[in-house]
């Protein structure tokens, strides 16, 4: 019996009394009466704001669309709220045509100027701190675009320089309504920064919350569920001329714990599960008796990897984020490839992942055309403890009596791992983790907290020593990883430095080799030969692998269990189950 089932048996009984106060049946029978897709998250929204939200338990994708949109299955580009797009022979010029007769869910109209508010004065409007702002930065400064009005259906984006992920941003990148938001961006609170900033919180009334997707919020229920609706506006009809989407309506049902979302599953009450490798075996047993289909998607497009804080800075208040002894430890080459060499990827692969996956090595997917292979050279880091050991105390560690790891002044060699607590997965490899550093002198202690707590210390307080996390990267394009890579990134967790040049951070400082990674990035982006681009980003994916600042575990395959009854499933790794959703319809629908 695995892990998950032993935890679902263990707490069947004392959730058959919450669910039975919950009625969360109703809501699969109700799904079958009233055209429903039951469907489950791990977390709650953390604000309904599209610019300023951090998290990626968000209802976005049901709500929002840009210029563009990305098919799932292939990576191409295809027409969204733009129904074309011109690209100048200098690739300086990129103008967007609008389709005609475009609506918000209020029913007002669509136009340029709504293209124009949120890239200029959402976007780029260095008083909003949104991480989208990495998607139109330009090169490493703060160089954006030039937006140009042609008609009320035409933009024109004005480039400083050729930057080749423009385009593809764009399917990143939501529209959003300027006659909804454009008073909040131009005023401010009370501590004089932009209203905009405390807008669309999840205590927003619903019908406030205005978007051009296939859905529109109905309503919300802290710690239980989101409620979407079809939106009777949206743009996009069939080749028959009805109206998409076909589902009238998502239910969203918050549960933390994924081993309760099989449990959930197997017991009907909802529609689709993410497999994780421990329930591979029994779901796909159970297929047919389920009414369900397990469909692989390939091994998944981002990192699952362990970090530690680089970050040498102080606090307002001179506190250093890390301890300075610790902080020594982190900095070292030496200690960082040890901690490589220590970890038996081998192990949990076969342990956790169940075999289903490959030890990962890259922080480029495999799918990309850029991925550079261990068999291309890249370089590797097979479990090797006794390596490990020879690393540290070349590097000046020693081993006491007791064999425990101590550094150079006799100081223990102990440090604490942070992991989320909604996935049992990722918590089973902690916990590997801390087996395997045991094994080299290194005491090492779990932290396990929700995912938006993790968020926070890893981006906001930065008080955090040691993380296993993990990172979704784009397949064609590498530049989208850039949020995480680029020193002056959103994401860029390891060394992670301020987000405002108005409020540096007192001894923060980028190495030479994240500089490098900067000027590749930005190289790239100029680039248009692919053969060179392949060539640039080798030599990022290089020096990754030489200066560790992560370390990656194993890339698992992305599996989706998916009620029969859900038609025109087009799943894979790159788009996942949803990236269709207006196309999705119900069996015995019309």
């Amino acid at each position: 019996m695995t892990r998950s089932l032993r935890l679902a048996v263990i707490f069947v009984l004392a959730f058959l009394m919450m669910l039975t106060a919950c009625h969360p049946q109703s809501w699969h029978l109700k799904a079958k009466q009233t055209s429903q897709l039951v469907l489950a998250t791990s977390s709650d929204p953390t604000t309904f704001n599209y610019a300023t939200n951090t998290s990626p338990f968000g209802v976005f994708s049901f709500i929002y669309q840009g210029l563009v949109q990305e098919n799932g299955m292939t990576s191409e580009l295809e027409p969204a709220l733009a129904e074309s797009w011109t690209i100048s022979e200098d690739q300086k010029h990129i103008t967007f045509t609008l389709r005609d007769g475009l609506k918000w869910s209020d029913g007002k109209p669509l136009t340029a100027d709504d293209v124009m508010f949120t890239y200029r004065d959402i976007y780029m409007n260095k008083r909003i701190p949104t991480v989208y702002k990495d998607f139109v930065r330009i090169g490493n400064q703060d160089v954006f675009p030039s937006l140009k009005k042609l008609d009320n259906r035409r933009v024109e984006f004005t480039l400083p320089e050729p930057f080749t992920p423009f385009l593809r941003y764009s399917a990143a990148l939501a529209i959003l309504p300027a006659h909804a938001l454009r008073d909040s961006v131009f005023s401010n609170d009370v501590n004089g920064n932009p209203q905009f900033l405390s807008t669309w919180g999840t205590n927003t009334a619903p019908e406030k919350i205005i978007g051009n997707g296939p859905y529109q919020i109905a309503s919300y229920t802290p710690s239980e569920r989101v409620i979407l609706h079809r939106n009777p506006y949206y743009w996009r009809k069939d080749n028959q001329g009805v109206q998409l989407p076909y589902i009238e309506s998502i239910v969203w049902q918050i549960i933390p714990s994924t081993d309760n979302h099989l449990l959930r599953f197997r017991s009907g009450e909802l529609d689709t599960l993410s497999v994780k490798p421990e329930a591979f075996g029994l779901l796909k047993r159970e297929e047919k008796r389920g009414k369900y289909t397990v469909y692989n998607g390939g091994l998944q497009t981002g990192i699952n990897f362990i970090t530690f804080n680089l970050n040498q800075g102080h606090t307002t208040k001179g506190k250093p984020f890390v301890n300075p002894i610790k902080s020594r430890w982190f900095n070292n080459l030496a200690f960082r490839q040890a901690i490589a060499y220590a970890i038996d990827r081998q192990r949990m692969k076969t342990n956790i992942y169940q075999g289903l996956g490959k030890l990962q090595h890259s922080p480029i997917a495999v799918q990309s055309p850029y991925y550079l292979s261990p068999e291309a050279g890249l370089k590797v880091y097979n479990y090797d403890p006794q390596r490990a050991k020879q690393l540290l105390t070349k590097a000046g560690f020693e081993y006491n009596s007791q064999q425990e790891l101590l550094d150079e002044d006799g100081n223990r060699v102990r440090f604490t791992i942070l992991v989320k607590s909604e996935d049992q997965s990722r918590i089973a490899a902690a916990v590997q983790v801390q087996q395997d550093l045991n094994q080299i002198g290194i005491q090492a202690d779990l932290q396990v907290l929700t995912f938006n707590t993790v968020l926070q210390k890893l981006l906001g307080s930065r008080d955090w020593e040691c993380y296993v996390g993990a990172f979704e990267s784009g397949v064609v394009e590498p530049n989208l990883v850039s949020l995480f890579w680029n020193s002056k990134g959103s994401f860029h967790m390891f060394n992670q430095g301020s987000q405002s040049n108005k409020r540096p951070i007192a001894g923060w400082k980028a190495t030479e080799w994240e500089q490098e990674i900067d000027r590749l990035f930005q190289e790239g982006t100029r680039e248009a030969d692919e053969g060179k681009r392949k060539q640039i980003y080798g030599k990022f994916q290089q020096i990754v692998a030489e200066e560790l600042p992560v370390f990656f575990l194993v890339n698992s395959m992305s599996l989706k269990a998916v009620r029969d009854r859900v038609e025109n499933v087009k799943f894979s790794a790159v788009g996942g189950l949803l990236w269709n959703i207006d196309e999705l319809r119900l069996r015995g629908e019309s």
